[in-house]
Formats: C-alpha cells, structure tokens, sequence
C-alpha cells in the first residue's frame, strides 16, 4: 500500500472517528441550524403579511435579519430554554425522585469525585488546583453559566420586545413605553410565561415518565429490564 493510500485511510478513519466521537453535538446543531433558517424565512413571511395589511412596503429576507419581532422571538425562546436548563442542573443537585433515569438515588452516597477538594491527580481539572474561591465556583459552573445564559437572553428578549411594542405604538398613534417602563408591561411576562410554564411542564414529564417507559441505548433511560423504583439512568 502506498503512502498515499495510506494518508488517506488515517485521515478517513480520523473522519469517521470524529463524527462517531461528537455524533450527538453535530446533529443537534444541525436541526438547530435548520429550525432558526426556517424560524427566519417563515416569520419573514408572516411578518410581510402584517406589513401589507397595514399597507406598508415588505421588507427584504435580509433585513428581517435585525428586525425586532424576528430577534424578540429567538431570544424568548432562548431564554425559557436556559431557564428550564438551569434549573434542572441545580434542582437536581439536591431534589430527587426516586424511580426516575433523571435523578440520582437518595439513598445512595455522593458520587466519587464530586468534591470540591483541592487534588493533585494529574487529569482533573486545572481549576481544582486552585484556591478555594475557584474550586467552588468551577464546581458549580454549569448550572452558573447556563443561569447567565438565562439572564443574558432574557435581557435580549425585552429589549427587542420593547422596540417591537414601542414601533407598534407608534404605528397606532400611541405613546411608546420606555424600555423600564416596559419591564413591568403584561405583554413581556406574558411572552415569557407562557415559554417557561411550558419548559417546567415538559422537565416535569420526563422526570415521571422515565420512572415506567424506557428507550433502549439512551442514556436519559433507564435500562429496559430495571425495576420501576431504580433511582437514575
């Protein structure tokens, strides 16, 4: 076999090993990719059918883009997500139910190396060789990043639901509210409640239902065979 075919065989093997090693990542963010194009084009369109309907000119795809009604409704969906996420991440460092693949048994110890100890093995993270302030905040990081994440999209979703209002004011002749004006204003928690009843609702049926029904291979079930009372995954 030749050099070359032999490259060739390693670069493909790399490939394949690559896509089998981070399968889930990519696939998950091509449904994303392809659910925000057409979260893009079809409120492209909805939105040029309420322009003309008002008798005014349709906008371009493109300048959809930064458009206000289009940037309030991606990052009210963002932010119930990061919600929904980090509150699953810390309630269920501490709340537990028992049967469920999404909980860790109650009456089993702390998992081996949850801790927050300084350590000296070699392949732990670098943070748990730091000072105390360090190791505490990178052992909750998870749930403290997502929680900004939260914040940060909830920002985003009432800045641009304000100038959405506020132009839908001024289209109807009406006073627009001021951006703290409209931190109190029905239609944001109305936006925004009725996304994260939704994200709760949904954690919460899983959290059950993974205590009685199974997918084979999943690591969010339990194995097929398990009592219905085996507490995790």
């Amino acid at each position: 076999m030749s050099r070359t075919q032999e490259g060739a065989e390693t670069a493909e093997r790399a490939m394949s090993r690559f896509f089998r090693d981070n399968g889930l990542t990519i696939v998950l963010l091509l449904l994303f990719v392809a659910s925000i194009v057409g979260h893009w084009i079809t409120g492209w369109h909805f939105h040029n059918e309420q322009l003309q309907d008002h008798g005014r000119e349709p906008i371009t795809l493109i300048a959809f883009l930064s458009d206000p009604q289009f940037l309030s409704t991606v990052f009210e969906n963002w932010e119930s997500e990061f919600l929904q996420m980090s509150a699953y991440v810390v309630l269920t460092a501490y709340l537990f139910q028992r049967g469920s693949a999404e909980s860790t048994d109650p009456d089993e110890p702390a998992r081996p190396g949850d801790t927050t100890s300084r350590t000296t093995k070699r392949d732990a993270p670098v943070a748990l060789r730091r000072g105390a302030a360090v190791r505490w905040v990178y052992g909750h990081s998870l749930g403290l990043v997502l929680f900004l994440l939260f914040i940060a999209s909830f920002v985003m979703h009432w800045m641009f639901s304000a100038k959405e209002a506020a132009e839908e004011a001024q289209n109807h002749g009406g006073t627009p509210l001021t951006l703290l004006e409209y931190l109190t204003s029905a239609q944001l928690w109305f936006e925004s409640f009725q996304n994260w009843q939704s994200e709760f609702l949904s954690t919460a049926v899983i959290v059950v239902l993974s205590i009685f029904l199974r997918e084979v291979g999943s690591p969010e079930s339990k194995p097929v065979a398990a009592p219905h009372a085996e507490t995790g995954a």
